[in-house]
């Protein structure tokens, strides 16, 4: 799909995922059907995912860390989509630098999900990784993330 600069402009008005339509099509002096259905190609297309965000800080017991993966093999692509389907897993990017993939992972000590679960339970489950390097967010600033759990 062609992200032309009307459909930039609705998901710029969509960062508050609640906004009417009626609005963001009054600001964009367009038809509200024409932003509903630009809004509901984007999702069908998969470019536009509009979802609920918690303050990682606000949440008791929820704890955000970042990991650094390098990985035994240079399927780097499949690795990542493997990773990405664990739970507690936010988002697994490939990358540059000393790490192939680095992972955001949610954990959550209120319902016994706590880093060494994830290790135990769900990272065992990949095969070729060589090592990884943990990154806990201790204080986050402007951070939302979805509530996975």
């Amino acid at each position: 799909m062609k992200l032309d600069e009307m459909n930039i402009a609705i998901i710029k008005h969509l960062r508050d995922g609640r906004k009417p339509y009626s609005s963001i099509a009054d600001e964009l002096n367009v038809t509200e059907n024409t932003v509903r259905s630009r809004v509901n190609k984007l999702m069908e297309e998969g470019v536009l995912e509009i979802t609920g965000l918690v303050d990682s800080e606000e949440v008791p017991g929820l704890q955000v860390c970042l990991m650094g993966i390098k990985l035994k093999s240079m399927d780097l692509g499949k690795k990542a989509r493997e990773i990405s389907r664990l739970r507690g897993v936010v988002s697994v990017s490939v990358v540059t630098g000393r790490y192939d993939l680095i992972a955001q992972v949610l954990l959550n000590d209120a319902q016994d999900y706590a880093l060494i679960d994830f290790f135990t339970k769900e990272l065992v489950k990949i095969s070729e990784i060589l090592n990884v390097e943990t990154f806990v967010v201790y204080q986050a600033y402007n951070q939302r993330v979805p509530y996975i759990l």
